[in-house]
């Protein structure tokens, strides 16, 4: 009985230990997110092992995005409150490397190009 009590301390000891090692995770980006102009709403959720975002409402629907457009792809914890992954850009059609950072209840998206030399950023605030 000793010995086990005493397995049992080592392994919670050292599973305390891997996870003071471990990064810290961000915060949850889901929920719905209005952009700053008012423009459009995006949901941002969990898609397997990363979060994705899709448009969920325009203002102006005779434009070039559309409602169910997937925005952000594969955005995956990239430091405390921040993601990385792909954001597609429906205004030219194109998708850039992307970039999720979250702080309360405002979230700033980006889009870059050159390798991350050129950054394009949105605002969006929390609503719901």
């Amino acid at each position: 009985m000793h010995l086990f009590k005493r397995s049992i301390r080592v392994g919670l000891a050292a599973a305390a230990l891997a996870a003071m090692a471990m990064p810290a995770l961000a915060n949850d980006p889901s929920g719905t997110w209005l952009r700053e102009n008012g423009a459009s709403r995006v949901k941002i959720a969990k898609c397997g092992n990363a979060f994705c975002g899709h448009i969920v409402w325009l203002k102006d629907t005779g434009g070039p995005a559309k409602v169910g457009q997937r925005v952000f792809y594969d955005m995956m914890p990239n430091g405390e409150n921040a993601w990385k992954g792909s954001a597609f850009n429906p205004e030219d059609g194109k998708t850039y490397s992307g970039k999720m950072s979250l702080s309360g209840n405002r979230l700033t998206t980006a889009g870059c190009a050159l390798g991350g030399l050129v950054c394009k950023s949105v605002n969006w605030a929390k609503a719901n």
